[in-house]
């Protein structure tokens, strides 16, 4: 997952800056068991518990190369921490916790071999996770709103296959790769370039959040979403479930009765070095667009929920026109032109991330099953 300062005499938190009704949404991950990045399981929380989104279906990103016990996907580091498989486990968790049934399936394990790909050749069980996607556009009576963040091959494959269906129930893809600039090639970009060349060279309506900027993605810049959360202390007074859904991901459980782990505390759970550890956040500002929720200013010992134009932080989504190379890494420009694409913005990146270090905890404090 991804401003006006805090003032010392100001708190700032999340306030919802449009009224129902919910929005559709899909989500496209590349959330691993045991985690990758425990930050995907973080993030997929937004998901079930933001009373403005409707969940409709989750895809699981999965890349081969992760599979296995030191990862080899060509031109990225060696993932040691491995094998890991799709993660099903923490999808299933948040359904049992939610008492939902959110459908999920697995997409395409290997890249694709060209923009126009269908991966019509990949097994059987890979072909879940497209045929869900096409399956949740065609079901649902409005746009919908699909959330990527990973390689987007499973969406890219989907579009192939059917693209007048997403020109009539796609409301906006929520691309969550590449960089600023073409200097630097992502990770997300990495795991498939072609499903990046294959989206950005469409007609579809694209909204693009950078992950990195030049300097990599650690670094914050005015158009990508990074910034970083001191430590997960807060974490320790979340509702009981949800602190356990995030302990088994944040500790790597090897549990296998995963319910029933969200039922009783492991122990030390919360007593653990990890919670103090700062926390990168990249998807933050794709759900606060989504979802219609703004960062604003409240007067101190003020809680109430203000309209975003009245002191909200300065995030927004701009019309862009973009170009894509061969290998994934595209460029953006601004422009009063008509565009399909649009490229997410922050005037000071800096305010974000103090706007964001008091605001995301309050936000997952709220969050209830």
């Amino acid at each position: 997952m991804k401003v006006l300062g805090a003032l010392a005499a100001c708190v700032v938190i999340l306030t919802v800056a449009a009224p129902e009704p919910r929005v559709a949404v899909v989500v496209v991950t590349d959330l691993y068991h045991p985690p990758q990045d425990p930050g995907d399981n973080f993030d997929l929380l937004a998901a079930f518990a933001l009373p403005e989104v409707d969940l409709r279906a989750v895809i699981l990103d999965c890349t081969e190369g992760f599979r296995k016990p030191v990862s080899d996907h060509p031109g990225m580091w060696k993932d040691s921490g491995g094998p890991r498989e799709p993660g099903v486990v923490p999808v299933t968790q948040l359904n049992y916790i939610f008492n939902r049934n959110v459908p999920f399936a697995v997409g395409p394990m290997a890249m694709m071999k060209g923009p126009g790909d269908r991966m019509l050749d990949r097994p059987g069980f890979e072909q879940g996770g497209i045929e869900l996607l096409l399956e949740t556009l065609r079901k649902s009576s409005g746009p919908v709103h699909v959330l990527s963040f990973g390689s987007a091959r499973a969406v890219a494959a989907a579009y192939n296959r059917d693209p007048g269906l997403f020109k009539s129930r796609l409301a906006a893809l929520h691309l969550s790769a590449g960089a600023e600039s073409r200097e630097f090639l992502e990770w997300n970009v990495q795991l498939d370039p072609q499903a990046i060349v294959a989206l950005l060279r469409s007609p579809l309506p694209v909204a693009i959040y950078p992950c990195a900027t030049k300097d990599g993605p650690f670094s914050k810049g005015r158009h990508n979403t990074y910034w970083k959360l001191p430590d997960l202390k807060f974490v320790g007074k979340m509702e009981p479930r949800l602190r356990r859904y995030l302990a088994y991901a944040f500790w790597r459980s090897a549990r296998p009765d995963f319910l029933r782990a969200m039922d009783e505390d492991g122990p030390g759970d919360f007593e653990s070095g990890v919670w103090a550890k700062p926390h990168n956040v990249w998807e933050t500002a794709v759900w606060g667009m989504v979802a219609g929720r703004r960062l604003v200013r409240q007067a101190e010992g003020s809680h109430r929920l203000v309209p975003a134009k009245e002191g909200s932080v300065a995030e927004s989504l701009r019309p862009c026109l973009v170009t894509v190379a061969d290998d994934g890494r595209y460029r953006f420009e601004l422009t009063d032109r008509p565009t399909n694409f649009r490229v997410y913005e922050r005037t000071d990146p800096e305010a974000v991330e103090r706007a964001g270090i008091e605001a995301l905890p309050a936000l997952y404090l709220s969050f209830k099953p």
